[in-house]
């Protein structure tokens, strides 16, 4: 991207006020939790870039190649990629006819229709919804007799991450698992006459603690279509729901610290629940990873903080004082921390969970770092070790990724799988530094380095153990001075090129003197892409190239970049969330908070060619809702998305959507196939 001078811009989006609150507790609204003062990329001077070799050994010289000598290494290395599922399984099956990954469809234009518009000779069905029963016994959707054991049984509620994980022997696509992120509770629309936490029946927050955390579910075809439905014929014995009270276990190194001890919980090994699961990830391996979010909305304090956890709690954006919070402390103590401090440090963790086991308890990752995760997508190195990528949803936080220290077996045996399982609690976590390869030039690109954390066995950071840099990451992190981000989210790496792609949603609060190349628009509305290629084409290096993919928008707007295409011809875009891939490499995005006037939508750019940075919109969703998952399925014919928190802003009395059933909105996995 060539570099224009980009205009200030007003900060407000689309979200719904009742959003901000239930999800991330009004964080645009309060001061940013990183005051550190480590640089931003323009005031980094030149000499930096002779830190740790850049600029000599093999790397340095596969980092000064062309572009496009990078990419012919990183084929092999993404042939493993796994971010969306599209390279993992192999991908038989399906036949002739229409594929997704041609992206011949006819653009939807923007609109904010209380629906699910696909574009002309699509059709779209719901595959599950909150409340549908999908743990046998499970009671059948009711809003006025709603209970705890019912909801457990239930479909949980607003839906964010998606995972298809085939069933068929034969790759014949005809069954599968959907794994899918319940993310937080709007309980204005599950019940009636809600007004506060404080004033609701201790059965209500039992109820909202059993719609969060994870849901489970068996799907098959629909006959020979593209179509995709629970399957209601079987045992069912795969489906189950975790939910905020679920036993989990807690791993890697910082596992059994001082700091994730309670009174509870003496071993600091074993959680209850999990929440704020975000986006997500699969592994070669066949399980499923979960970020959890925005987990220090859930916590409240009865009175002051212990001092000894203010820095860490002000950096997690966690109460020190007086605090009502969700009120869960009703139910159970260990969430308020003026008398159980220590809680709030088991969570903000990527949960790893095994889909095809319902008695295999979820684990709780240390080694990745604790942090507002929106997800963790896997990949392989060259010579096989597993590569994770995370990013740290809020204002100016960072980009992490973690490598395995073992190597990732490809055999079946029960001893493979038990060294697969173990990979994620042994590597070393890194943080990400884009630098600008040559200050002054005159395009939005640079290079970069993984700035080393902490290995399973030595920490990195002056000052910090290993399990005190993983438990409080974010201090850690720093102190070794990385690049600000506007909101890294989803890291996706494409299986076609093995490039990686950043979703930074959006950062209202960067001012002018703030930004840099890799965050080129003060109060950024829109957000950007950036795109990543690592060094020789191997995910394990520690150095990168990058640059701006798009910089979204209205496309009448200067400031806003779509790869160098004719910006005429795109569709205008706002706030990138979810990312994902088809087999030939193009790019589907999700939103969420467009600020164009516009519903949120789902939309696939290619990243290369004539093509690159054509920006389609395939969908919108309904009156105030997100556009979550998302998932293209390994034959191309079905994309599936997550419909979350569609009429937000309304109540069970008064509505603000009535998708997808009538009535109040219920927050849905949908599917959309051509005819």
């Amino acid at each position: 991207m060539k570099r224009v001078m980009l205009p200030l811009i007003h900060r407000r989006g689309s979200r719904s006020h009742v959003t901000c609150e239930y999800r991330c507790g009004n964080a645009c609204d309060k001061p940013v939790p990183n005051k550190s003062d480590n640089k931003y990329l323009g005031d980094i001077i030149q000499s930096a870039l002779s830190r740790r070799n850049l600029l000599k050994g093999s790397a340095a010289g596969a980092l000064v190649l062309s572009t496009g000598s990078m990419l012919a290494g990183a084929t092999t290395a993404a042939a493993d990629s796994t971010g969306n599922g599209a390279a993992k399984h192999g991908g038989g099956g399906g036949g002739g006819g229409f594929k997704l990954n041609s992206l011949k469809f006819d653009t939807v234009p923007p609109n904010s229709d209380d629906k699910l518009t696909v574009p002309k000779g699509f059709q779209q069905a719901v595959i599950v919804a909150w409340g549908d029963p999908i743990v046998p016994g499970a009671p059948a959707f009711n809003l006025d007799a709603q209970t705890p054991k019912a909801q457990e049984g239930q479909f949980g509620y607003n839906c964010d991450y998606v995972a298809v994980m085939p069933l068929d022997k034969d790759w014949s696509h005809e069954r599968a698992l959907l794994v899918v992120n319940n993310e937080y509770t709007n309980e204005n629309n599950m019940f009636d006459g809600w007004t506060t936490g404080a004033a609701a029946t201790v059965d209500q927050l039992k109820i909202a603690q059993a719609a969060h955390g994870l849901s489970v579910v068996e799907i098959e075809r629909v006959g020979r279509t593209g179509r995709w439905a629970q399957r209601k014929k079987g045992s069912r014995r795969y489906n189950r729901r975790i939910t905020a009270t679920t036993k989990i276990q807690v791993t890697g190194p910082a596992a059994g610290h001082a700091l994730l001890k309670t009174a509870a919980d003496p071993s600091g090994r074993w959680v209850k629940g999990t929440i704020g699961n975000c986006s997500g990830g699969t592994t070669p391996y066949g399980t499923t990873l979960h970020g959890e979010e925005n987990f220090n909305g859930y916590f409240e304090a009865s009175g002051p903080v212990n001092s000894a956890y203010e820095a860490a709690f002000k950096r997690y954006g966690l109460p020190l004082a007086v605090n009502a919070g969700r009120s869960w402390a009703r139910v159970d103590e260990r969430w308020d921390v003026a008398k159980n401090p220590n809680e709030a440090n088991r969570f903000g963790w990527i949960v790893e969970l095994d889909p095809y086991d319902a008695d295999a308890a979820p684990r709780k990752r240390t080694m990745l770092g604790r942090m507002k995760h929106e997800g963790a997508t896997t990949t392989l190195s060259e010579d096989g070790h597993l590569v994770a990528y995370t990013g740290d949803d809020e204002r100016f936080d960072y980009l992490y990724k973690f490598v395995s220290r073992d190597k990732y077996r490809r055999g079946h045996s029960r001893r493979d799988r038990e060294h697969n399982l173990s990979l994620l609690d042994r590597g070393t976590l890194y943080v990400a530094r884009f630098l600008d390869e040559q200050p002054g030039d005159t395009e939005y690109d640079g290079i970069g380095e993984w700035i080393p954390l902490t290995s399973d066995k030595e920490s990195y950071v002056d000052g910090f153990t290993v399990a005190e840099v993983l438990i409080n990451t974010r201090l850690a992190a720093d102190t070794v001075g990385p690049t600000k981000m506007d909101r890294p989210e989803d890291v996706e790496r494409n299986p076609v090129n093995g490039s990686v792609y950043i979703a930074c949603t959006n950062n209202t609060a960067r001012t002018p003197a703030q930004v840099d190349e890799a965050n080129p628009r003060p109060a950024n509305k829109d957000g950007h892409i950036i795109e990543l290629d690592e060094a020789g084409g191997d995910a394990a290096s520690d150095l990168f190239r990058w640059r701006i993919f798009l910089v979204c928008g209205d496309p009448t707007d200067p400031s806003t970049y779509f790869g160098g295409y004719d910006k005429t011809k795109v569709s205008p875009i706002s706030c990138p969330d979810n990312v994902a891939f088809d087999k030939s490499g193009n790019l589907w995005i999700s939103t969420d908070g467009n600020t164009l006037g516009s519903n949120d939508g789902f939309f696939a750019v290619p990243t290369k060619g004539a093509e690159r940075g054509h920006v389609k919109q395939f969908l919108t969703v309904p009156a105030e809702a997100e556009t979550c998952g998302p998932w293209i399925t390994d034959d191309q014919r079905t994309a599936i998305v997550a419909v979350q928190h569609p009429g937000e802003g309304g109540t069970v009395a008064e509505p603000t959507s009535h998708w997808p059933f009538g009535g109040v909105p219920r927050p849905s996995v949908a599917c959309v196939w051509k005819d």
